[in-house]
């Protein structure tokens, strides 16, 4: 009776139900904010140290340029191979977590690995592959393979599950095999956007490869600690504005390339 009255009353009061929509959103960010404890006067006087702060970021010193186009293109390669490793590791992962391919006890492992990748900050494998092979790229390819992981094979798998199903019972009931179910039920459906997803991976990247810099695992966040440790900082922009130009290239190319296979 209760539920019916209620559905009565959104009915007859159709602002009600926004109206506790904004109450519960308002008490929400209220119990954040009261959480992360924001003194506000501080706030108020803090951004005479902002504004020093960025002052002395500039102007870029064009005399390291070329250390920082060539720590670019390791950073660059870092990604390249980092995305590629990870890509490649994600999809039988995908396949075990997706529910419409692979059996309950499977799905629950393949989910749990990827939980537990993605548990894992970025930094914390770049720390562990520093460990294991030292200053340098190499360990910085590593852990953004790794990294990958716990993003691609969700990516993935939300691809697979989202096949239609009435084209791989088609396919079933004129005979097809497994492996041909896979080939032209699955793969025209998930390959669109299964690049489409490993072009925005290899574009966040090579921001991460400039994060995993900071504990020594090779690219341009190597240079670019190194120049901040030091209090080097007009150094620290150049290399801020190389990666910026860079990034907004690759997001350009990536994004056009994206819109074709999402036509496709």
């Amino acid at each position: 009776m209760s539920y019916l009255s209620n559905s009565k009353l959104i009915r007859r009061y159709p602002w009600v139900s926004p109206l506790l929509i904004l109450l519960v959103l308002v008490l929400v960010y209220g119990w954040a904010v009261r959480g992360l404890k924001v003194d506000f006067e501080l706030l108020q006087t803090s951004f005479p140290y902002i504004i020093d702060f960025v002052s002395r970021l500039f102007p870029p010193d064009w005399k390291v340029l070329d250390i920082a186009i060539k720590a670019l293109i390791e950073t660059v390669q870092m990604s390249l191979w980092g995305t590629t490793i990870g890509a490649i590791l994600s999809l039988p992962i995908a396949i075990a977590s997706a529910n419409n391919l692979a059996p309950l006890w499977l799905q629950w492992l393949a989910n749990l690995l990827q939980n537990a990748v993605r548990s894992v900050p970025s930094i914390i494998l770049g720390l562990i592959f520093v460990a294991a092979t030292g200053l340098g790229a190499p360990a910085g390819t590593l852990a953004l393979g790794i990294y990958t992981i716990g993003y691609l094979a969700k990516f993935y798998q939300q691809a697979i599950e989202a096949v239609d199903q009435r084209s791989l019972e088609s396919l079933q009931v004129m005979g097809a095999s497994r492996l041909q179910v896979a080939q032209y039920g699955i793969l025209p459906q998930v390959l669109p956007l299964g690049l489409g997803y490993t072009l925005w991976m290899f574009e966040y990247n090579i921001r991460a490869a400039s994060v995993l810099g900071v504990v020594g695992a090779g690219g341009i966040g190597f240079q670019l600690k190194s120049y901040i440790d030091g209090f080097e900082y007009t150094k620290a922009t150049t290399m801020m504005l190389v990666l910026l130009v860079v990034v907004t290239v690759i997001d350009a190319f990536s994004s056009q390339l994206r819109h074709r296979l999402d036509s496709m």
